[in-house]
C-alpha cells in the first residue's frame, strides 16, 4: 500500500504510467483490426509454427491484425545482430565497441533487417495461415495481392516499434519487453474463461451430476497455473553469488569488509532468449516450404515431415510389418534445441574468458582463485553447472504444455503457457526495480534542494 502511495504521489512516476497505458490502449486496439481485403474463416487452431509469434504480438496474430507481425521481426533481428557482434563479423564488432556512436549504427542495421525479416516473415504467415484454412481473401491472390498485405503488416510492425521506443523514452519499462507482456496479459482473462466454459459448458452439459468433478478440474487447472507462475519466479529470481575482492590501498580489514563484492550468475541468464531460438529454427522449414510449394497442405509426405519441425505434433514413422507408429520427434527436437542454446546463450552473454581479462585488468580477483586461465576455467565450469539447472528448468517450463497437449489432458487452447510466464514475471521483475528507481531518484533530489 505504501509503495503504491508512493507512486500515486510522485507525478513523473505516475505521468509515465498513464503514458504507458495509453500506448497498451493504442495497441490493443490495433491487434483487433484485421487486415483490409482478408477474412477470418476460423481460429489460429494447433499451427505451431505460428504460436511463439502469435505470443510476441500479444494475440493479434490470431486475428491477423494490421499489428500481427509485432515485434518478432525486430526481437529476431536484434538477435542476430546481437550473435554477430560477438567477434563473428569484424565490422560490427568493432562498432559494438565504438560506444554511443557505434551503438546507434548498430540499431540502424538491426532496423533495416527488421524490413528484410518482416517481409520473409509476412509471406510465411500468409501462406501458412491461407493453407490451415484460418483466413480468407476477398481478391484473388496474386503478386499485388500478396505484396499490399505484406506492406500493411510490415507498416504495422513498424508502428508497434515505433510505440515501443516512445514507451523507452517517455513511459515504464523496456518498451518491446512491455508491449509483449501487454499482449499477453490480455489474453489470460479470456484463457481462464475458456478453461471456465470447456469444465462447465461443453465437457459437461449433459451430465448435471459431474458439475462437482467439473469444479475440481477447474480449481487443479488453476493450482496448477499458480504453482507454474511461482516456479518460473523461483527461477527468474535464483542466482548463484560468486565472490570478488578488489585491490584497495586501506588496511587488511578494511580491504576485506569494503572491496568485497559479488559476481550474481542467474540459474536462467538466458531468459527466454533459448525458446525463441528453438521456435525461430523449428518455423524456418514450414517457411522454405511455403516459398517452394505454396499449396503444400494438401501433400501428405510433406505435411508428415512438416510435423517432425512441429512440437505438438506426432510423427508417423514406418514399422518393419508395414504398419505405422508414432513419435513425438517435434517436441524432441524442441526441448534439445532449447537445452543447447541455453548453454550458448549464457556463455555469449557471461563470456568466462573476457571476465577473467577485465578482472586482470581491475585488479579484482575470487578468493582462493588465480588470475588469468584458472578464474577462466573456475568461472566457466560454474556457469555450466548452473546453466544446466536453468536450462532443465527452462525446458521443463517450455515443454510442459506440449506435453498436456499431447497426452490429450487439455486442449491447446487451454494449454499453460510457460514460456508467456517466463516473460511476465521477467518484465514485471524489471519494471518494479526502475519504478523504486524513479521514486527513489526523486526522494534524493527533493532531499537534496
Amino acid at each position: 500500500m505504501k509503495k503504491l502511495v508512493a507512486i500515486l504521489k510522485n507525478k513523473d512516476v505516475r505521468e509515465r504510467i498513464l503514458f504507458t497505458l495509453m500506448i497498451f490502449l493504442v495497441f490493443r486496439i490495433g491487434s483487433n483490426i484485421t487486415v483490409p481485403g482478408v477474412n477470418l474463416s476460423q481460429s489460429l487452431g494447433d499451427t505451431d509454427v505460428l504460436s511463439l509469434m502469435n505470443l510476441l504480438g500479444g494475440g493479434a496474430l490470431q486475428n491477423f491484425s494490421v499489428f500481427a507481425l509485432g515485434v518478432s521481426p525486430y526481437i529476431t533481428s536484434s538477435i542476430i545482430i546481437e550473435l554477430l557482434s560477438k567477434d563473428v563479423l569484424p565490422a560490427l564488432t568493432e562498432l559494438s565497441k565504438q560506444g554511443q556512436t557505434g551503438r546507434k549504427k548498430i540499431e540502424m542495421a538491426t532496423r533495416y533487417l527488421t524490413l528484410v525479416l518482416g517481409a520473409v516473415q509476412a509471406y510465411g504467415i500468409i501462406v501458412t495461415m491461407h493453407n490451415s484454412e484460418a483466413i480468407t481473401f476477398v481478391e484473388t491472390l496474386n503478386f499485388w495481392v500478396y505484396a499490399k498485405i505484406i506492406l500493411y503488416l510490415m507498416a504495422g510492425s513498424m508502428l508497434v516499434m515505433w510505440m515501443a521506443d516512445q514507451i523507452t523514452e517517455k513511459g515504464i519499462g523496456n518498451g518491446v519487453s512491455m508491449i509483449i507482456f501487454a499482449g499477453i496479459v490480455s489474453s489470460l482473462p479470456s484463457q481462464i474463461f475458456s478453461a471456465i466454459s470447456y469444465y462447465f459448458t461443453s465437457e459437461f452439459v449433459t451430465e448435471k451430476s459431474r458439475i462437482v468433478e467439473g469444479g475440481l478440474r477447474l480449481a487443479l487447472y488453476l493450482i496448477t497455473l499458480v504453482l507454474i507462475i511461482v516456479f518460473v519466479t523461483f527461477v527468474e529470481k535464483s542466482i548463484r553469488k560468486i565472490p570478488v575482492q578488489h585491490s584497495g590501498t586501506g588496511g587488511a580489514l578494511n580491504a576485506k569488509v569494503n572491496n568485497t563484492s559479488f559476481l550474481p550468475i542467474k540459474i536462467n541468464s538466458a531468459g527466454v532468449i533459448p525458446v525463441i531460438f528453438a521456435s525461430s529454427i523449428m518455423m524456418a522449414p514450414a517457411v522454405i516450404v511455403s516459398f517452394a510449394v505454396p499449396d503444400y497442405s494438401s501433400n501428405e509426405s510433406i505435411m508428415n515431415v512438416l510435423n517432425a519441425f512441429t512440437s505438438s505434433a506426432m510423427t508417423k514413422m514406418p514399422w518393419f510389418d508395414g504398419s505405422t507408429w508414432e513419435m513425438p520427434w517435434g517436441l524432441i527436437i524442441y526441448v534439445i534445441l532449447i537445452f543447447a542454446f541455453s548453454f550458448f546463450y549464457s556463455n555469449l552473454t557471461i563470456n568466462p574468458e573476457q571476465l577473467a581479462e577485465d578482472f586482470q585488468k581491475s585488479g579484482s580477483y575470487i578468493p582462493g582463485i588465480r588470475p588469468g586461465n584458472e578464474t577462466f576455467r573456475y568461472v566457466r565450469r560454474v556457469l555450466n553447472r548452473v546453466t544446466f539447472i536453468g536450462a532443465s528448468a527452462l525446458t521443463l517450463i517450455a515443454a510442459f504444455p506440449v506435453v498436456l497437449t499431447l497426452a490429450n489432458i487439455v486442449p491447446s487452447s487451454l494449454a499453460l503457457g510457460g514460456t508467456g510466464m517466463i516473460i511476465i514475471v521477467g518484465v514485471a521483475s524489471e519494471t518494479y526495480q526502475q519504478i523504486d528507481g524513479l521514486i527513489a531518484a526523486d526522494t534524493h533530489a527533493s532531499v537534496a534542494m
